[in-house]
C-alpha cells in the first residue's frame, strides 16, 4: 500500500496531478479509516502506465481509454489492440516530424552556406 506522497516522490510529479488522474477515473485509491487515500499495487502500475504514455505524447483521453480497456477484458487482448493502432499512429506523427525538421536543418544549413559565401566574397 502507497500513500499519495509515496507515489508523487516515486514518479517526480505532483500530489495534484496524482489526484487530478483519480478525477479522471485513471486511479481509484481506497480510504483509510481517517479518510486518507490509499494506493494499491495495481494504482502504481496504473500510475507507471500513465506516466510512459505521457512521455510518449499520448493524449490523457487515449491513455485513459487504454488502460481502462483492461478492466472490460481481463486477457489485454483488447488493450492490447488499441494500444498498437495509437502507436502507429504516433510514430507515423513522429516520424512526419522527423521529416519536417530534416528539412529545416538542411535549409538552415544551405542558408549558412550561402552567408559564409557572401562574406567571403
Amino acid at each position: 500500500m502507497y500513500s499519495i506522497s509515496d507515489l508523487a516522490e516515486e514518479f517526480g510529479i505532483t500530489t495534484r496531478t496524482i489526484r487530478y488522474y483519480e478525477e479522471l477515473g485513471l486511479l481509484k485509491p481506497a480510504r483509510s479509516e481517517g479518510g486518507r487515500r490509499i494506493y494499491s499495487s495495481r494504482d502504481l502500475a496504473r500510475l507507471k502506465l500513465v506516466i510512459r504514455g505521457k512521455r510518449f505524447g499520448f493524449s490523457l483521453e487515449e491513455i485513459k481509454e487504454m488502460v481502462l480497456l483492461f478492466d472490460e477484458d481481463r486477457t489485454g487482448e483488447k488493450q492490447l489492440e488499441r494500444t498498437i493502432e495509437y502507436g502507429q499512429e504516433k510514430l507515423a506523427a513522429v516520424n512526419e516530424r522527423i521529416c519536417e525538421l530534416v528539412e529545416i536543418r538542411e535549409e538552415i544549413e544551405r542558408l549558412l552556406m550561402d552567408f559564409k559565401g557572401r562574406l567571403s566574397k
